[in-house]
């Protein structure tokens, strides 16, 4: 809607002149589209399954978290993880009650689980939807950008990773 509201404000020759275009905007929305469609049986799956998986503690919710967010947009991640999350208590994710009883006792799962899919998302183009809009957006103009796997190797390993390592230790570490 803001891009739509935004195109319908602005002059034409501004558009124009600065390439305006929605296709990085559809990509983004079929990428979307496709990872929130499929995401009841993720929840339904990370519900029951959070303790077979190993996730038994802020450290393991934060670093389980934060990777599966480096590889998908941070949004649907948290959602599966707030999931398994509500799942080790005997909570379920349908229920308001269940929700609201969470948070209030559990502030420190929920903060590593917040903490690890937001931070993360920075590992990958894809791993936030504004860092894969901005790419398509800068391809588009034909400015140079790292691909997936320089990035990776140049920013997210040497300068993401030690941070969030540091991060672990300091706030989730036993």
């Amino acid at each position: 809607l803001t891009a739509v509201g935004s195109y319908l404000a602005t002059p034409r020759r501004i558009r124009e002149a600065n390439s305006f275009t929605f296709a990085p905007l559809m990509e983004v929305g079929w990428l979307f589209l496709g990872i929130f469609g499929t995401m009841i049986p993720v929840l339904e799956y990370m519900e029951h399954s959070a303790g077979k998986l190993g996730l038994h503690s802020n450290f393991a919710f934060y670093w389980a978290t934060g990777l599966l967010s480096g590889l998908l947009d941070n949004a649907p991640t948290y959602l599966a993880f707030f999931a398994a999350a509500l799942g080790l208590h005997g909570l379920e994710i349908n229920d308001s009650s269940h929700v609201a009883k969470f948070i209030l006792e559990n502030g420190r799962e929920l903060i590593a689980i917040s903490l690890g899919a937001t931070c993360f998302g920075a590992l990958s183009y894809i791993g936030n939807a504004p860092n894969l809009m901005v790419k398509a957006i800068a391809e588009h103009a034909r400015v140079p950008v790292p691909g997936f796997v320089t990035y990776i190797w140049k920013f997210a390993l040497p300068v993401l990773v030690p941070i969030f390592a540091l991060i672990s230790i300091v706030f989730f570490w036993r």
